[in-house]
């Protein structure tokens, strides 16, 4: 059934015109009042919704697996329809007084349904929100940086297989810095606009800004303070991990890069954006000599192939009696690029259409052990479609956005553990010393850790640009405040506000939060002590592997069952004993880690932190400059200045050297004129004979032209001069107060 058709229905169940955006000012509360109407309004709603929603996903599905005009513009289509669609049952389910309805099941899913997020704009606002979004994601997506004489990469595989396996630093930051030039510059004018649309569309749903519309979805009124109180009990554990790298960075690249009292340069720890650092193991392992087996290079010479590591994932779910992916799964996913000319959006997600067992991954695959870990965590999503898909469509969703992502990352940490990958025959060594467990876990925490502070100061920054306490004029520098004071990190290059580095990030221009994967970072970890206590798990919780466990999938797969039917702290509650997200079980996993890591840094004498918290840019990793309208290296743009700088010096000795000669030529031709003149003297000015006043006024000239011009030189030379000693600006401490 088209939308047309589902639109059609709404007409003849009404009897009356839809009204648009003007229904939210003037709302008739008699015809939706009783509890009874709304539940036969709530029944309409899901005969409805699962088709426009289904058509939206499918629009949207062809458009990112082939982006063509024709795709984006049905795409955009649909959203339009989806929003007239959302914004009617939006508008009728405030209608109705639910603080008197005795169904708590109708209450909840009217409250729900009332947040209808950007449909709730005018339809000129919402046409324009979507174009700057669809703006932003395109322009991400086709982004490249282009080598001098070469082809120009994309991120992905290109720019990311650099940051990932490159230790030139040169190269590295040619990456970082180019990708950041490519896409942030293209979204730093569109992205105030998108803010404050953003905010408007929040203000129409009753929230003061789009920032407390996101925090509206984790039913908390002590979000924000619960947060900040999470980062703190976990940063002790990321100052020791930062310290540890730290000096292992100093080691490989030396005191020219890395200050052992200052924070790193983003462009050196293996990620685009630093938010994982297992990609510099080598570099960081405790136990160089017990260097762990390469996964991915075993999984090569197996010849594994993207479906493979789908299947994977499946069977390890299917082994704890959990649901298989569903045959159209298989026909219709994307699991790796297309090698037909179309482009395509890499970036990894899960899909699911509101119909019967249409589910689906879009990733392009490359055949790593980091891949093969995110195909589980994207089939967590599928495993969570699948177990609450015959709920009401309104709960057809995580408990709460971190829960969501919470399932396939706990499903990984015994994916990734050495009696799962033995059994799969991923590793050959029997057994782990206590070294080797050492190097284990701090490859864990190199993926888990370094992302703690990330996860949580992306969305911080957010909340604010979205509150006004960051203002448009200063995106940047407090950009780089954030990741210095959370992370202890600096720009490798200066940066300014012509920059947009958060733009560099997919979900910043992908509209999407992000606070969602630091609280499931801790969740997974408290559901996979819960799933381990379960399986009738005995030892250090980093050893357990629930793999062919039916009592831990019993317990997962009713926990999925209730999708967002219900507050997520009740849910919690049942399955660990606590209504609360807590870093108890993610501590205690680390646990041996963390004493290892305190007794290094003593031994090392390492401070925690980054007192001396400004970066230092020397000549080999400094920005370009602009020179007589051009962007140039700065060696060269420092030539140019010195040349222009000769080149007047010349002119002026020219001038000065041409006004000599011609007084000199003047006094000789007077000396030498026998010739008696019957009217006043004559005076010469550059060859030319006039009288002496205009001969002295314009000699004056000359001399006023070469002293503009001498002036002109000195200014130039100041220039150079501060060029070559200024420091950027979060060199100065006022950037930290």
């Amino acid at each position: 059934m088209g939308f047309p058709w589902a639109f059609l229905l709404v007409l003849l169940y009404y009897g009356q015109p839809l009204p648009w955006p003007k229904t939210m000012g003037e709302p008739s509360l008699d015809e939706f009042y009783s509890e009874a109407q709304a539940k036969m309004f709530l029944q309409f709603y899901e005969q409805t919704a699962r088709v426009v929603l289904n058509e939206l996903m499918e629009a949207t599905w062809n458009y990112v697996t082939n982006i063509t005009k024709q795709n984006q513009e049905n795409m955009l289509q649909k959203e339009v329809e989806r929003s007239q669609f959302m914004l009617y049952f939006g508008t009728r389910a405030r209608m109705f007084r639910i603080d008197h309805f005795q169904d708590l099941d109708v209450k909840r899913r009217l409250s729900k349904l009332r947040n209808i997020d950007k449909s709730a704009l005018p339809v000129e606002d919402f046409q324009e929100f979507n174009r700057l979004l669809t703006y932003m994601k395109t322009a991400y997506g086709r982004a490249e940086v282009c080598l001098d004489e070469g082809p120009c990469m994309p991120l992905e595989p290109d720019l990311e297989e650099i940051m990932a396996t490159s230790r030139d630093q040169k190269e590295l930051l040619w990456a970082w810095q180019g990708w950041r030039d490519a896409i942030g510059r293209q979204l730093r004018p569109v992205f105030e606009d998108y803010v404050h649309l953003s905010n408007k569309a929040a203000q129409y749903n009753g929230y003061k800004d789009m920032g407390a519309l996101w925090r509206s979805k984790y039913e908390s009124d002590t979000l924000e303070e619960d947060l900040e109180q999470l980062y703190k009990e976990l940063q002790p554990l990321y100052l020791n991990l930062h310290a540890y790298v730290r000096r292992s960075l100093y080691r490989y690249y030396g005191p020219e890069l890395i200050d052992l009292r200052g924070p790193i340069p983003a462009h050196l720890l293996g990620n685009m954006w630093a938010q994982s650092w297992n990609n510099i193991l080598d570099l960081v392992l405790p136990y160089p000599n017990k260097p762990p087996e390469d996964i991915t290079k075993i999984m090569k010479n197996q010849h594994w192939r993207p479906e493979k590591m789908f299947e994977e994932a499946n069977l390890f779910f299917t082994s704890m009696g959990m649901l298989p992916a569903p045959p159209a799964f298989w026909m219709k996913s994307m699991m790796e690029k297309p090698v037909d000319g179309r482009e395509v959006e890499c970036h990894t997600s899960s899909w699911n259409f509101y119909r019967l067992n249409d589910f689906r991954v879009k990733k392009c695959t490359e055949v790593t052990i980091g891949d093969l870990l995110s195909i589980f965590h994207q089939m967590g999503h599928i495993q969570y479609f699948l177990q609450c898909q015959n709920l009401s469509i309104i709960y057809q969703e995580g408990a709460s956005p971190a829960f969501e992502e919470a399932v396939g990352s706990t499903i990984t940490l015994s994916a990734f553990s050495h009696k799962y990958l033995l059994t799969r025959g991923l590793l050959s060594q029997q057994h782990q010393d206590s070294e080797e467990e050492v190097n284990f876990l701090l490859s864990i925490a190199l993926e888990k850790i370094a992302f703690i502070p990330f996860g949580y100061m992306i969305d911080l920054f957010r909340w604010k640009v979205f509150d006004g306490t960051i203002q448009k004029n200063a995106y940047n520098q407090e950009w780089w405040s954030l990741r210095l004071k959370y992370q202890g990190l600096c720009p490798p290059v200066p940066r300014s506000e012509d920059d947009f580095d958060p733009g560099a990030k997919f979900h910043i221009p992908a509209n999407m939060p992000y606070i969602r994967y630091f609280l499931s970072l801790v969740l997974q970890f408290q559901l996979h002590e819960v799933l381990c206590r379960a399986s009738g798990h005995v030892g250090p919780l980093h050893r357990c592997d629930i793999y062919n466990s039916k009592v831990a999938g019993k317990i997962l797969g009713d926990f999925l069952k209730v999708g967002s039917s219900r507050p997520w702290q009740e849910v919690l509650k049942e399955i660990t004993g606590k209504p609360n997200i807590s870093s108890k079980a993610l501590l205690t996993y680390f646990k041996p880690l963390l004493n290892w890591l305190v007794t290094e840094n003593v031994k090392q004498g390492d401070i925690l932190g980054w007192p001396d918290f400004s970066c230092s840019f020397e000549e080999k990793i400094t920005k370009k400059m602009s020179f007589l309208g051009m962007k140039m290296e700065p060696d060269q743009a420092y030539l140019g200045q010195w040349v222009l700088l000769s080149m007047s010096f010349i002119m002026l000795c020219l001038i000065l050297a041409l006004g000599l000669r011609l007084h000199y030529l003047e006094r000789r031709s007077l000396d030498s004129d026998t010739v008696i003149l019957s009217t006043p003297p004559y005076a010469y000015f550059l060859g030319i004979a006039m009288e002496p006043r205009q001969a002295a006024r314009k000699q004056w000239l000359l001399l006023g032209l070469c002293f503009v011009l001498m002036l002109c030189c000195i200014g130039l030379l100041i220039t150079i001069f501060i060029h070559r000693t200024r420091k950027p600006p979060w060199m100065k401490a006022e950037w930290q107060s």
